[in-house]
């Protein structure tokens, strides 16, 4: 990151700059929704997003190294206070069976919004470093809801359908444990990010890998996930891919949650992509788009995001720029 960046970004605007651009934000977001999605980043942020976008696929890691860095250092100053924090409670036997609840005060009987991280399938923390991804729990909490960050197994000792048999036990807990986290049972709504969205999906769609009641979820919210598996040689996370997957193509079909659409439960569906995604997921979620707009006769909720990239579709939350928040609230509200 160039360091003219960094001296912008370090100059706070004062209160009266931060509501003249709220209420900037406040037109844009009603006259042009799009526009809205970064415009109460930091001018920094904007251009540090502008530039790594066009460039993003040609060095994944390179790039999500970088760009979690500058979100470390821009998260350091997002409000915190009066939400408490309960972390590393087990939610299973396994060691990655735990999460974080984080929740404010008079959040009793509230949804419950859960994030799981993504990595790859063979990588991945709940907190992958000191602000991200606890920073979309935190941001949750504050808006009054439960919230839980949570993590899962992963490749290759636990392979395929793990990460969505940890999704099951993990709305099992939730269910069975409403004296620990004070929400409301029959509110969960999951938000599963890249790998995460791709075990999200498969508990969702896949109706052998659910309970017998069902999935017992009130919504799931996708970003940038794997819906049709496939190992392609042009794809630079192939080996992550068979590392989950195994290397049996014959078997992708019956693991990719994109052919269960059809006949899965009508679940309230969000999918949003990043203009600037890993190779192949914007597509990804165009297809998982277009089977529930068949399934349905109507498409569900749908945001392609101007600007961010694969990693900063996340690392945003808590930020102050919170277009993306602002719809999954308003799409929690409409499930009702």
């Amino acid at each position: 990151m160039k360091e003219p960046i960094l001296r912008n970004f370090n100059s706070r605007p004062s209160p009266i700059l931060r509501l003249a651009r709220q209420l900037a934000v406040a037109v844009l977001w009603y006259a042009f929704p799009v526009s809205a999605q970064t415009a109460l980043s930091p001018d920094a942020v904007r251009a540090f997003l502008a530039d790594i976008g066009p460039r993003w696929a040609t060095n994944l890691d390179a790039n999500i190294a970088e760009t979690l860095r500058l979100y470390e250092g821009v998260l350091r100053k997002s409000p915190r206070a009066g939400v408490t924090v309960r972390r590393d409670l087990s939610y299973g036997p396994d060691p990655r069976h735990k999460l974080d609840l984080l929740r404010s005060s008079g959040a009793d009987g509230a949804p419950i919004v859960v994030f799981l991280h993504g990595g790859a399938y063979v990588s991945g923390e709940r907190n992958v470093n000191a602000e991200v991804y606890g920073n979309v729990a935190m941001y949750f909490a504050h808006q009054g809801m439960v919230a839980v960050n949570a993590t899962y197994r992963l490749a290759p000792a636990a392979p395929w359908p793990a990460g969505a048999e940890d999704v099951r036990a993990l709305v099992r807990w939730l269910r069975e444990n409403r004296a620990i986290h004070g929400g409301d049972p029959a509110r969960i709504f999951l938000i599963g990010h890249s790998a995460g969205a791709t075990h999200v999906a498969t508990y969702a769609f896949l109706r052998d890998l659910q309970p017998a009641e069902g999935a017992q979820v009130a919504g799931i919210i996708l970003l940038s996930g794997r819906y049709r598996i496939e190992a392609r040689p042009d794809d630079p996370r192939a080996r992550n891919v068979q590392a989950y997957f195994g290397t049996d193509p014959t078997q992708y079909g019956a693991r990719s949650p994109l052919n269960f659409v059809a006949q899965a439960p009508p679940i309230p569906v969000f999918v949003v992509i990043a203009e600037y995604d890993n190779p192949g997921l914007d597509t990804q979620g165009a297809l998982l788009l277009a089977a529930l707009c068949q399934r349905d006769g109507r498409c569900p909720r749908f945001t392609r995001l101007r600007l961010h990239n694969h990693i900063s579709m996340v690392g945003h939350f808590n930020t102050g720029e919170d277009a993306l928040g602002r719809e999954i609230l308003e799409f929690i509200q409409r499930t009702r």
